[in-house]
């Protein structure tokens, strides 16, 4: 009889802690490992979510990280030590300002421009959800909907880490795309988002900073996905051959992530082999957090 253990958030926790290493191109290093997935490269929010620790770790004057800005060079292998040098660029009163270059096999494969603030009073605004959507615990989670489902590329490995193996319970509405567009082929779509269980302390970090990494690991998972619904293509379709490009990343107010989390999505434009998508997180009684664009390839195997 096979012991099933009760998913947890450790693999993020993993995934963003780093160890101090001496730097060779720029003013501060971090080493990290890609954690595993069941896909041929590993998970771009593995990078997008290292560079912001080391960005992070690099600002230690109190200032907050307000704004991503990344482009995906080159496929990470899975498992594997990446290296992150952090340049100094601007130390200011207001704002300071990092680049952060990931390396791995002696190439650069991952590059973005962090900005952090700190803070002033200018006033306020929140954007709004155009809708009302289903809560969460209406909704089945991914082990739940994939039970007695399978199909086109899906194996077992890939069951299980869509149902438990990327640290975050994740509901879908109108349903996943996993198998299938599941609901209508619209270019929009939401997804609650929760760790599976309370998110450990990560070295390095405060809790507010770690919970601002885990908004950007977090946020690549299903970002494409508003894309693929409209042009009904699920993850599963064996033809098809996804990769992100580049992403940008706003964290407009501060982050608890404790509780569910609405990630709100639009596909914005899908050409060219490319596809563009706007998230939005919202907690649950409507504060608008952060804010995500990304753009990536979409295509598939035959050139279709």
């Amino acid at each position: 009889m096979t012991t099933r253990t009760a998913p947890t958030s450790a693999i993020f926790s993993a995934a963003v802690t780093l160890e101090p290493a001496e730097a060779e191109r720029f003013d501060l290093a971090f080493e990290a490992k890609t954690q595993p997935c069941p896909w041929p490269k590993a998970y771009g929010g593995d990078l997008v979510a290292q560079a912001a620790t080391a960005a992070m770790r690099s600002v230690t004057d109190g200032k907050t990280l307000h704004s991503m800005h990344s482009y995906f060079l080159r496929p990470a292998d899975i498992g594997a030590t990446v290296r992150y040098e952090v340049e100094a660029l601007r130390d200011g009163r207001g704002y300071s300002t990092r680049q952060v270059r990931a390396y791995q096999n002696g190439k650069p494969i991952y590059v973005c421009l962090a900005n952090f603030a700190a803070g002033e009073s200018g006033g306020t605004f929140m954007a709004e959800l155009a809708q009302t959507v289903a809560d969460p615990d209406q909704l089945q989670n991914s082990a739940e909907y994939l039970a007695d489902r399978s199909g086109g590329s899906m194996t077992e490995e890939s069951k299980a880490y869509w149902s438990g193996g990327r640290s975050f319970d994740m509901r879908h509405v109108p349903g996943p795309v996993y198998l299938e567009v599941e609901g209508e082929r619209t270019p929009h779509q939401a997804v609650w988002v929760k760790p599976f269980d309370t998110l450990r302390a990560v070295k390095g970090l405060t809790d507010a900073q770690r919970d601002i990494a885990a908004l950007a690991y977090v946020c690549d998972y299903t970002i494409l996905e508003p894309v693929l619904r409209v042009l009904d293509r699920p993850w599963a379709d064996p033809s098809l051959v996804t990769a992100s490009l580049d992403h940008a990343m706003w964290f407009h107010r501060p982050i608890v992530f404790d509780d569910w989390l609405l990630y709100a999505q639009e596909a914005v434009a899908a050409d060219a082999g490319r596809g563009l998508a706007v998230g939005r997180f919202f907690t649950r009684d409507g504060r608008h957090l952060a804010t995500v664009l990304q753009e990536g390839m979409i295509r598939t195997a035959q050139g279709e």
